[in-house]
Parts: structure tokens; sequence; C-alpha cells
């Protein structure tokens, strides 16, 4: 009876001073390599994950600042060949790349537009034509980086869930060895196998809401690009009727 008194108070006692043990560190540094691989990839992607996010916040807001400045230069009544001479080399944001390569196209053409009605379809379905393609191409650019969080929010949790299983493997294989079921035997495997856990669902979480969030927002601006798209074409047409 006093022997396994004094075993209880003894695992109690080193339960209570080893508290140190069971931080997040101690139990990077205790783990196989295996689970450090684990912890290791889930750190790297949790924090590239979030520097995407930063990135993408901000230039969504960027995009956004700068396509409304255009627009009002755009809708002022100026001329739209000033416009083009001042940002033809270097458009600043997406709606203004859509609006110099369809400029661009519409220069290409002799007399600016002022053809016969077959030339003059050709033109608009060639401007409809640039106009999609670099607001293809600028959209792409936009969304870089998010089959990334995608990625990490679809496969973080399992890849934690995998380092899960492998410390609870590591923690029968523990009682096997010592032939003891004492809770000193098996806490630190266990203790591995949830911090495994917890960063995967720490890289998951973030990277799933933050995606939808973004896609959503890049919809809209997708859609607000397309809305300028279609009103900058309708304004070309009127002005090569007028010309015919």
């Amino acid at each position: 009876m006093e022997n396994e008194l004094m075993q209880t108070i003894g695992i109690g006692t080193s339960m209570g001073g080893g508290a140190d043990e069971f931080s997040m560190w101690a139990l990077f540094l205790r783990a196989d390599m295996v689970v450090k691989s684990v912890i290791a990839v889930l750190l790297l992607a949790s924090l590239w994950c979030w520097a995407i996010i930063f990135e993408k916040l901000f230039s969504l807001r960027r995009l956004n600042k700068r396509s409304n400045e255009f627009e009002t230069e755009f809708w002022s009544g100026k001329s739209l060949d000033d416009l083009f001479e001042r940002i033809g080399q270097q458009p600043r944001d997406p709606m203004a790349a859509v609006f110099t390569a369809a400029m661009r196209e519409w220069r290409r053409t002799p007399g600016g537009g002022n053809a016969m009605d077959a030339v003059r379809a050709g033109l608009t379905d060639r401007i409809d034509r640039v106009m999609h393609i670099t607001l293809s191409r600028e959209m792409d650019r936009a969304e870089r980086y998010m089959t990334f969080l995608a990625t990490t929010g679809a496969t973080a949790p399992f890849i934690g869930l995998f380092g899960t299983v492998w410390g609870i493997m590591n923690s029968f294989q523990s009682i096997a060895v010592s032939k003891n079921t004492n809770l000193a035997v098996v806490a630190p495997g266990i203790a591995e196998a949830l911090f495994a856990t917890a960063l995967g669902l720490l890289a998951a979480i973030p990277a799933v809401v933050a995606y939808n969030k973004l896609s959503r927002d890049l919809d809209r601006y997708a859609g607000r690009l397309d809305g300028f798209a279609g009103e900058f074409s309708a304004i070309l047409s009127r002005e090569m009727e007028t010309k015919g």
C-alpha cells in the first residue's frame, strides 16, 4: 500500500513539475522525424497562407481604388484619345489595361473605325476579343496563389490527421515496449498527435475562410471589369456608327 502511494505521489510530482515538457516547443523536440516533418509542413503552410491572405487583401483594396480613379477619369467627359495617350503605355490597373487594349485595336483600324459595315463588324468582334483576353489575363494575375489557399484548406486537416495517427502509433509502441499503461508513458505520444491535429486545423480554417471571401471579392471585381468592357464596347460601336 505504501509503495502504491509513493508511486502515485511520484507520478503526480513528475506531471506537475514537468508542465513545461508539454509546451509546443517541447512537444516538437520530443517528436520523431515523421511528426516533426508534419509539424514543419503545416507551420510553413500556415505562414504562407497568412502572407497570401494579407497580400490579396491589400492588392484588392489597391485595385478597387485605382479602378475608381480610372472610372472617374473615363466618365469625366474628356477625350478618350487623351486618356489613352496618358495611360496607354503603363496601365495601372486591370480596368485601364482593358481600356488600353481596346483603344489600341481601335487605332490599328484604317480610318479609326470609319469603315464599311463588314469591316466595322470585324472590328467590333476584334475589340471584344482583345478586351476579353486582357480581362482573363489580368484576372489570372489577380487570382495568383489562390489555388494554394484552396489546397491548404482541403489537405491540411488530413496532413494533421496523419501526424495524429503516427503519434498514437508511437504511444501504443511505447506501451508495448515498457509494458506499462501509466499516463506518463502514453501522454507524450497523445500530446504530439493532438498537436499535429491542432496545427492542421490552424492552417486549414483561415485558408478556407479567406479563400471563400477572396473568391467572392475577386468574382465581384471580375464582374465589374466585364461590365466596363461591355459599356466601352457599346461606346465604340456607337462611335463607329456615327463615323460610318
